[in-house]
């Protein structure tokens, strides 16, 4: 991947329409649609900001929930517009379709300083499926294309990738700082680089265990998936969550580690419990030697104690994945533990992923971390070192 792409301040916008990708993908309340968490829509600001200031007129446009390319009005962009109408403070107009009579009217007179909001993009099944006459048509009502959707730019979507085939194309500033941190942890880390993986499932990320293998020093694996890894290893781990049909490869990534010289620590004692639930009795236990009725829900104190060492003496450190089921306090110890450790330590600290990215600002540490990515499946698809379409089709410097 190239990442040394053109930005929104590397171009002159005066006077010209922009069509900015946002992703306003935002969590809502499933009863009155009241947008429960405006963080994708806060980040968004900036780079709105920016283009309004410097005379551009603004059509920003995003998806929300998965209509699956129908309309649902249940799945309206109306609330988003609310918000921005809010944040920005000057009206935000709201499209009643996508490419269609209301969006080219306010298009066609839409003026520098202003901004409009296209309707769900998703309403549309062409999105999806990156089909060019629908993304000629997005690009035929701007002058130039402005990404700024990092957690959608793993997708080959027609407003993510198309629309770049008919414009000129460039990252906004929220992209822009997402390149450049993960970029940096790919091709020139300070070190030692420190990568601590968790979640449930290996699965999930095989080429992210191999990539970063090779670029770091230390590998901390919590979380479900290290329960695959200990099992191949021959330990037993009860009713603890496995992908028996990845043990082949956690030997093959143990053994690639040991061939690079690279540390990867597993957890060696958990915390397990007989079900998941509030508030069941749990006990520490080891990792590799768990009673057939009880389930690893949790790394233990001890591994929370060598995980926290290992980052204390790290330079960098990038972090995808919870250690344990933290939405359970008996069950967050150990997720809360890795990330004071990280923002304690004097070190550039990258959190990926939506459930390590919400587990940091649960525990109101989101201010002491240098960078919390936006993009889950994107953040991750990055640090395996692949070219993503929505943003290899973005124009490079010079």
């Amino acid at each position: 991947m190239h990442y040394n792409k053109k930005t929104v301040e590397d171009i002159d916008v005066s006077g010209k329409k922009v069509l900015l990708r946002c992703d306003f993908n935002v969590p809502r309340d499933k009863y009155t649609g009241r947008i429960t968490d405006p963080g994708r829509v806060i980040a968004a600001l900036p780079t709105i900001r920016y283009l309004l200031d410097h005379g551009a007129a603004v059509i920003a446009c995003s998806h929300l929930g998965r209509p699956k390319g129908v309309w649902k009005p249940e799945l309206s962009m109306a609330p988003v517009g609310e918000l921005l109408t809010k944040e920005l403070g000057i009206p935000v107009k709201i499209a009643r379709d996508v490419v269609g009579p209301s969006a080219r009217m306010l298009a066609d007179t839409l003026i520098p300083g202003e901004i409009m909001l296209l309707e769900n993009l998703r309403f549309h099944p062409e999105e999806e499926a990156n089909d060019p006459l629908f993304a000629r048509e997005l690009a035929s009502m701007a002058d130039i294309f402005v990404t700024d959707a990092f957690g959608c730019v793993h997708r080959a979507h027609a407003s993510t990738a198309g629309v770049a085939e008919y414009l000129p194309s460039v990252s906004g500033m929220l992209l822009n700082t997402e390149i450049r941190y993960l970029g940096d942890i790919l091709d020139k880390p300070q070190k030692p680089l420190t990568a601590i993986l968790g979640g449930s499932k290996v699965s999930d990320k095989l080429g992210v265990i191999s990539n970063l293998l090779e670029k770091a020093d230390a590998l901390l694996i919590g979380g479900g998936m290290a329960f695959t890894f200990i099992k191949a290893q021959g330990g037993r781990i009860g009713r603890s969550i496995c992908e028996s049909d990845q043990m082949d490869y956690a030997r093959e990534m143990l053994a690639k580690a040991e061939r690079l010289g690279v540390k990867i620590y597993l957890p060696t004692d958990t915390v397990a419990a007989t079900e998941l639930a509030p508030n069941v009795d749990s006990s520490v236990v080891p990792s590799d030697d768990i009673y057939e009725d009880l389930m690893g829900l949790d790394i233990g104190p001890e591994t929370s104690k060598a995980f926290c060492d290992v980052i204390a003496a790290s330079r960098t450190v990038v972090w995808n994945g919870p250690m344990g089921v933290f939405e359970y306090p008996a069950f967050a110890k150990g997720t809360l533990a890795v990330a004071k450790a990280i923002a304690d330590t004097d070190c550039v600290s990258i959190v990926g992923g939506g459930d390590s990215a919400s587990a940091v600002r649960e525990f109101g540490l989101e201010d002491r971390f240098t960078h919390i990515s936006t993009g889950g499946g994107a953040s991750l698809e990055f640090l395996e070192g692949k070219d993503l379409p929505g943003i290899a089709c973005l124009d490079d410097k010079e």
